[in-house]
């Protein structure tokens, strides 16, 4: 008998995306690769905290975000334009959210920078804002030029957008429960939950 899967919009944990960026800031997850080396590791990062919060990736081919491995993972994982693009646009399962101005960001929430006035090539996290939301006073968490509590009004930038998560959806047969923060600091790459078929009983 086949069983009936229904996409629950649930809240966005931030509190476990934070925790999470602060403890790996300065460090790197054995659980996925680092990008230092090729390309950068900011975006792929951001997208570990992101899914730390609710552990829920999307397979969709191409267009969604995931990752099983170096080799096999969506480009909006590691990609910055990628991951604005699928943050903004999904209606599928995985964290959802749109683009506001720096004075409506949270802890939590995505925040990119153009630094050689060509294209948007960073991306950091927010862990915390001390005071008014503005550059000197929202903090973030950072790879590449690895950074935690740094303020945004000590980058050189050209460009500079937030992305507010709004929630997480993901595909459910039960009553949702909150994921555990210290099960997901070294959570296997193998996801929980979260795709865009629904798993067979």
């Amino acid at each position: 008998m086949a069983t009936s899967y229904d996409l629950v919009e649930v809240p966005y944990y931030r509190d476990q995306a934070v925790a999470y960026a602060n403890y790996w800031a300065y460090r790197r997850n054995p659980n996925y690769y680092s990008f230092d080396q090729i390309g950068g590791d900011c975006t792929n990062f951001v997208s570990q905290a992101l899914y730390a919060a609710n552990g829920v990736m999307n397979f969709t081919p191409t267009y969604g975000w995931y990752y099983l491995s170096i080799d096999d993972r969506a480009p909006a994982w590691t990609g910055v334009v990628y991951l604005y693009n699928f943050l903004t646009t999904n209606k599928g399962p995985g964290p959802f959210g749109h683009e506001v101005p720096l004075e409506e960001v949270q802890p939590g929430d995505v925040i990119q920078m153009d630094l050689n006035g060509e294209e948007f090539g960073h991306t950091v996290i927010v862990t915390s804002i001390r005071g008014e939301p503005n550059p000197d006073n929202i903090w973030i968490a950072a790879h590449d030029m690895n950074a935690n509590c740094r303020p945004i009004a000590t980058y050189d930038y050209y460009r500079i957008r937030a992305i507010h998560i709004d929630g997480v959806r993901y595909f459910h047969r039960g009553e949702a429960q909150r994921p555990n923060f210290f099960e997901n600091l070294f959570r296997p790459r193998t996801p929980v939950t979260g795709s865009e078929v629904p798993p067979q009983p």
